[in-house]
């Protein structure tokens, strides 16, 4: 479950990325998300590759898994409010 949504978080925020590079070039913390959630999503499907050698399946579809896949997708969007914040600022400093 954590790959899955964190796949899906990737891929939310790289649309919202394509959608907006144009006309706000200035929302890098977009970017920084998106390329924070592949390189999760790059590291869970290494870890279900590990699984796999194992003789474990490649997917973990428990109740503990997909709680641990809401923490890391609730973190993430943490980190991304808190870079926008101070893109906000820094844009407000720079207009004053």
């Amino acid at each position: 479950m954590c790959l899955i949504f964190t796949v899906i978080a990737a891929v939310a925020f790289s649309a919202a990325f394509f959608a907006t590079r144009k006309s706000r070039p200035d929302m890098k913390s977009v970017a920084t998300a998106a390329l924070m959630f592949w390189a999760a999503a790059l590291m869970w499907s290494v870890d279900g590759i590990a699984g796999v050698l194992s003789g474990e399946g490649f997917l973990d579809l428990s109740r503990e898994d997909a709680v641990l896949g809401a923490i890391i997708v609730a973190s993430g969007l943490l980190v991304f409010g808190l870079l926008r914040l101070l893109e906000r600022r820094k844009a407000a400093r720079a207009v004053s």
